[in-house]
């Protein structure tokens, strides 16, 4: 790669397109997305549950010192 652009010279100049056919999307939309998804259904409750458990453990442990 090395930077460099010759490769690119026949289109590095040309206008940005705008399509005639779909409206601009709207900024929020496009984000969107982008916007992670739960691929893992239900692996954020079964982390918050493990950090319950292990709060409770680590409060009776230090309580029972």
């Amino acid at each position: 790669m090395d930077g460099d652009i010759s490769r690119y010279e026949d289109i590095i100049n040309l206008p940005h397109h705008v399509s005639s056919v779909h409206p601009h999307m709207n900024m929020s939309d496009r984000a969107a997305q982008f916007a992670p998804f739960d691929a893992l259904t239900g692996f954020s409750e079964a982390v918050d549950e493990t950090a319950k458990k292990s709060q409770k453990e680590n409060e009776i442990w230090i309580g029972g010192k």
